[in-house]
C-alpha cells in the first residue's frame, strides 16, 4: 500500500520499518512544539494522506522505557481526513526525554471497519455475561 506523505520540515525522516516483518513505522522528532513542567509535546515533521476506511494509530516504541514519558492518550488516532503535521504529547514523570532526532513514536496504518450500532431490547447471553474487572481471574 502506498501512503502519499509531505515532508513539513527538512529534517524529517520518512517513516520505516526498521526490521522486516515490523508493525510498527518509526517516527523520528523534529521539534518540541511545547513543555512545560507537566507534559511535552514533539512534532515529527510530516503529515499523511491515509486513505478512506484507513486509520493511522501512533503508539509508543519500546525505548519509551529509557525515559520517563508516557504517551498522554496512550494510543494516537490519526483520522483519514487529517492533513496537519503528526505530533505525540508525553506526561513526563521525570527527567529523561526525547530528543530531536530520537525516533520517539511508531505508527501503524490500519483497515477499520464502518460499524453501524443497532440499538436492541436485549443482547445475546454469554458464558461471561456481565462479569468485569477480574470477573476471569487474576
Amino acid at each position: 500500500m502506498k501512503i502519499k506523505i509531505k515532508k513539513l520540515n527538512p529534517k524529517a525522516v520518512i517513516p520505516n520499518y526498521s526490521k522486516p516483518g515490523d508493525a510498527g513505522m518509526d517516527l523520528t522528532i523534529t521539534s518540541v512544539i511545547s513543555e512545560n513542567s507537566l507534559d511535552i509535546s514533539y512534532g515529527f515533521g510530516i503529515a499523511v494522506e491515509i486513505p478512506d476506511g484507513f486509520v493511522g494509530l501512533i503508539f509508543p516504541r519500546s525505548s519509551i522505557r529509557k525515559t520517563d514519558l508516557i504517551l498522554s492518550n496512550s494510543v494516537g488516532v490519526i483520522d483519514s481526513g487529517y492533513r496537519g503535521e503528526i505530533q505525540a504529547t508525553f506526561k513526563k514523570t521525570g527527567l529523561h526525554k526525547y530528543d530531536i532526532g530520537d525516533r520517539g513514536a511508531q505508527i501503524m496504518i490500519l483497515p477499520h471497519p464502518d460499524i453501524q450500532f443497532e440499538e436492541v431490547e436485549e443482547l445475546s447471553n454469554t458464558e461471561r455475561g456481565e462479569g468485569g474487572f477480574g470477573s476471569t481471574g487474576n
